[in-house]
């Protein structure tokens, strides 16, 4: 959907889990979790960077489809509410993972860098963890808490600086400029994932105090 936080359809209220979650809007991110098992194979087993970059930016952009095309025909469900945003944290986070565990490897009889440090992982999983379940809270009180543009920029950032990252491994381009292009992006999108975690706490303070 359009963030990986939360699907913007506060408007709409999601149908109760049955064969109505059986939509395209649902099978879309059922796919988008296949795709991303299929996209950490390809990270472990290594070599196939350009794929991987590809098949990322692929699985990421649909994202956005699933939301439209549910808040569109009125296929939201609570299925979806539930499955969407967990699959973008899957994907989003996962990768990280798996790019923290090629930093510094060797490949092909070379070393390899992914440019991710284990405080970025530390960082964007915690960020989710945290505001899901602030979240979870705070829509147990009755709370509106959808997704902000700080984490739709969140989301923006985090994946133009994997999709940076698995191209920075790969052999076949020679770009000397990439690592410091890929730095500076991954480094961009840990500050923008804290500075949206720190826009989430305000607003969760803001509303408690509406009490």
């Amino acid at each position: 959907m359009t963030d990986s936080d939360q699907p913007a359809a506060a408007a709409q209220q999601p149908n109760r889990l049955g064969r109505e979650s059986l939509n395209l809007p649902n099978l879309i991110t059922v796919s988008r979790f296949v795709l991303a098992l299929i996209l950490f194979g390809l990270i472990d087993v290594g070599g196939y960077w350009l794929a991987s970059a590809g098949l990322f930016v692929f699985a990421a952009s649909t994202d956005w489809l699933d939301g439209y095309l549910a808040r569109k025909y009125g296929q939201v469900t609570v299925l979806g509410r539930i499955l969407d945003p967990f699959v973008d944290k899957i994907i989003v986070g996962g990768t990280f993972l798996f790019l923290l565990e090629k930093n510094g490897t060797a490949e092909f009889g070379a070393s390899v860098q992914s440019g991710v440090t284990a405080w970025m992982v530390i960082v964007v999983i915690g960020r989710e963890m945290f505001v899901s379940s602030l979240r979870g809270f705070l829509e147990q009180q009755g709370k509106d808490f959808s997704a902000s543009f700080s984490g739709k920029a969140k989301m923006m950032l985090q994946c133009v600086a994997v999709t940076a990252s698995l191209l920075s491994l790969s052999t076949q381009l020679h770009w000397p400029w990439l690592p410091l292009v890929r730095d500076v992006l991954l480094w961009s999108a840990v500050g923008v994932t804290a500075w949206s975690g720190l826009v989430y706490v305000r607003r969760a303070v803001m509303l408690l105090r509406e009490n």
